[in-house]
């Protein structure tokens, strides 16, 4: 299946050449893949992957092991931020 992969923040550097965070890219993925296993594939650091959303709605990481995937989706991930 095709989903879109945004990375935000100090996790673009991950993102492929050219490639904007906010406009992200696709990506062929099992139907299977769970977001822990494409979280390893993108090279994103588990401590990194702190904000996961899939369509814009949080996925706590109790629920990254399990297949949620479908068509179309938008899967993005933020680091930890901080700020003042």
């Amino acid at each position: 299946m095709r989903i879109r992969i945004k990375l935000f923040a100090s996790l673009s550097e991950l993102l492929p050449a050219g490639v904007k965070p906010h406009e992200g890219y696709e990506l062929d993925i099992a139907d299977d893949m769970t977001p822990a296993q494409l979280i390893e594939q993108l090279r994103v650091p588990r401590e990194l992957a702190h904000l996961v959303l899939i369509n814009g709605e949080y996925l706590p990481p109790a629920k990254r092991q399990q297949p949620v995937f479908r068509e179309g989706d938008v899967f993005a991930i933020w680091p930890p931020v901080a700020g003042g």
